[in-house]
This record gives structure tokens, sequence and C-alpha cells, in this order.
């Protein structure tokens, strides 16, 4: 199947994932080793970027729900990148429903791989560039650098914003509703909150990815932080050379992990992520040394290639027809925030009581977790059905189940549900 040519709005989404990788994430890594050098403990590092990210993590699934319900995403986006520096930690949770519903909304269900994976390779390569030059500014010229590359970031995320034109965001498509069922839609569809509470498969999926993110938001900012603390590295060159590495090699991933789930789903992709992680804290227990970067740094440029595109498409799979997708995102967001928020503060607390090496093993058990939960606590889910049979094609099964009156549509013979489901 030839894939439909790019809009021009569309290729101004791919920009916008470039520069608003700097502008989404911060200081990240920078942050625990700035700390560092100004005296904190371990554990005390944990407890601050943990709150951080609880906070962000509460505004998570209202801001979502907020996408759903916008017709001016641009306008969002763009206020977004503005106040980014000042509540970043809240306004950071807005990205990425809203990018979901730009993408969504731009290029379609049955484009939604591709341009998932477009998105992230540009995050990535963003991520990238940012990453070289705060290293090479951070040596020339302190961590304060930093701060003066990520303003110049946002500027170039406002510009491509500006390129994305408001006519050719579908708002309709963008939150997740069959258009084409609207004539048999019922006037008052269920809630978010509903249509979120009575989905078994996005609640296993959140815990999922809560686990994962519990054992992966500490490993890199706390390899980064073992190898500085036994004098082996510069801390501002060492840290870039770890985002670069993995940034590298999200790239190829991501635009293999669409090509792979616009035939066969997103199942095997989540799976091989998940794995990823044991194998990663393994290796930077067992091998002290600066060089175990490439390894450590390659399996995690592995797993966040493959759950950039997987993630959203999984929920936009299972919420199809809802009219809540970004909602959706936003809750496994918030869910898998906890975990990230709550696993620097574990890491710091293991560190401060054991070593590196056992909060390392520690992590990529975390992750191992929700590797089993994801394989064996799947019940009657329809992770395994075709990327490419997600195009809207007949109302989900979740809709159909919360309403009396499309049940009855359906059983007349008027639309036809996929037997896989």
């Amino acid at each position: 199947m030839t894939p439909n040519p790019l809009t021009s709005s569309q290729r101004w989404l791919c920009g916008l994932s470039f520069f608003i990788a700097d502008v989404r994430d911060g200081l990240g890594p920078f942050l625990g080793l700035f700390l560092m050098g100004q005296g904190w403990q371990a554990d005390d590092i944990g407890y601050l970027m943990g709150a951080a990210g609880i906070a962000g993590m509460l505004a998570t699934t209202p801001l979502g729900a907020w996408v759903d319900g916008s017709r001016r995403k641009r306008a969002l986006l763009a206020g977004a990148t503005a106040a980014t520096q000042i509540v970043a930690a809240v306004v950071g949770a807005l990205f990425g429903p809203a990018i979901m519903g730009l993408t969504l909304g731009l290029a379609g269900p049955q484009g939604l791989p591709r341009q998932l994976a477009r998105n992230e390779a540009w995050n990535h390569a963003g991520n990238v560039v940012a990453a070289a030059l705060a290293g090479l500014a951070g040596y020339r010229w302190g961590l304060p650098a930093v701060f003066v590359l990520m303003l110049l970031m946002g500027c170039g995320a406002l510009l491509c914003l500006a390129g994305i034109r408001a006519c050719d965001i579908d708002h309709d498509v963008a939150r997740g509703l069959d258009v084409r069922l609207a004539a048999g839609t019922p006037p008052s569809p269920p809630s978010a909150w509903r249509v979120l509470a009575g989905s078994h498969e996005l609640c296993l999926l959140a815990v999922t990815m809560m686990l994962f993110h519990l054992g992966n938001a500490a490993m890199l900012p706390l390899f980064g932080q073992s190898v500085v603390a036994r004098g082996q590295a510069d801390p501002s060159a060492f840290t870039a050379s770890t985002i670069v590495v993995a940034q590298l090699v999200m790239i190829p991933v991501a635009l293999l992990a669409g090509r792979y789930a616009e035939r066969h789903g997103y199942r095997a992709l989540v799976t091989v992520a998940l794995a990823a992680l044991p194998l990663r804290g393994a290796i930077a227990a067992a091998w002290a040394s600066p060089w175990a970067l490439i390894p450590v740094q390659v399996l995690d440029g592995v797993g966040a290639g493959l759950l950039g595109v997987a993630l959203p498409g999984l929920v936009a799979h299972v919420l199809r027809g809802s009219g809540h997708i970004n909602a959706g995102l936003g809750a496994v967001m918030a869910i898998q925030g906890i975990g990230a928020a709550l696993s620097p503060a574990l890491a710091g607390w293991i560190v401060q009581h054991g070593d590196y090496a056992t909060a390392f093993v520690s992590l990529g058990a975390c992750a191992a977790i929700g590797l089993l939960v994801f394989r064996y606590g799947r019940m009657n889910t329809v992770w395994e059905q075709r990327a490419a049979d997600a195009s809207l094609t007949a109302p989900p099964c979740l809709y159909v189940r919360n309403d009396p009156a499309m049940a009855r549509t359906v059983r007349r013979g008027r639309y036809k549900i996929n037997p896989e489901r």
C-alpha cells in the first residue's frame, strides 16, 4: 500500500516535534547533576524530581479531556510552549495529548502509525541536536547556557505551530469520533470518565506503563550520577553523550516501529520495549565503566523508540469511536506518571541505603513485572488486531457495551463488527 503524500501541515507537525523535544523535556538529566554539584544527596534529588513528576501527573488526565473538547489545538500548544518554563511540570502534561490530537486530526486513523513514527523520529532528532548543543554549551559556558538553548527551541516550536493550518485539522477525528457512524450514534455518548473507567484494556495498559516508568525514569540520571560520582567523566559532556546515544537509536527504531505497526499491530512492540529495560539494568549494574554507556543507552533507545509509537497507537485503537482518545492518552500518561514520579525517589533511597548496582537491578525488576502483567493479564484484549484494521470501520466493543441504542443498531445488521473482537 502506497502511503498518502504528506500535507504541508503534516510537514510542519514534524518540525514541531523536532523543536518541542527540548521545550517539553526541559533540563531532564542535567537537573540531577546540577543539584549534585550543589551538594545535594541522591535521595534528596530523587524526592525533588518525584514531587515535580507528581504535579504533572495530576494535571495530565483533565488536560487530555480539554484537548478532546477543544477546536483550538494549535493555540493550546502555543500557550503551553510559551508558559512551559514558568509552570513546566503542569503544562508539560498538555504536550502528549495535544500532539496526539493534532496527529490524528491531520493524518487520520489509517495514516496514524506512520505519522506517529515521523513525529517520534523528528522528536528524537531534536533531542539529539539539543543534547549535543547543551553539552557543548555546558562544557564551554556552564549549565546556565542550557536555559538559553531551551528558549531558542521554544521559538522554533512556535514558528512550526504557525505553519499548521487550522482548516487541515479534523477535530472530530482528532478526538476519536467515528464521523461515518454519526447518523447512528446516540445524541449523548458516554462521558469521558465512564468510557475510561469501563475499558479493561486501557486500565491494563496504564498499569503496565506505570511499572515500566517506575523502572525507567530514574535509570538515565542514575547512570550519569554513578559515573560522575566515581570521577570518571565530566558531568555536562557525559550526560549529553548518554542522551545522544539513546536518541540516535530511537530515530530508526521509531520509523521501523511505524512500518511494523501498520501491518502487525502494536503488541509485539510493547513486549520488546518492556523486555529491554531489565537487560539494561543488569548491564548497568554489572559493568561499572563509562563504556557501559553504549549498550545501556542503545537499549534505552530501543525501548523508548518503540513505546513512543506504540503507546498512543494502542490508546487510539482501544478507544476509537468513543470521542475520548486524548483523555484516554492523558489518563494513561497520568498513571504512568505515578511510576515516573516515584522512580527517582525509589532509586535515590536504594542508593542511599545500598549502592548503585542494587538500584539498577531493582529498577529493571519493575519493568519485568510490567512485562508479566502485559503478557498474562490481557484477558479479552483487542491488541492483537492489526493497526491497519483500526480505521474506524465499526464502533468499538466498549462503545457498544456501554450504549444499548448502539447495541440494538448493531444487532439489526446495520454495522458489521470485526469477528476478531
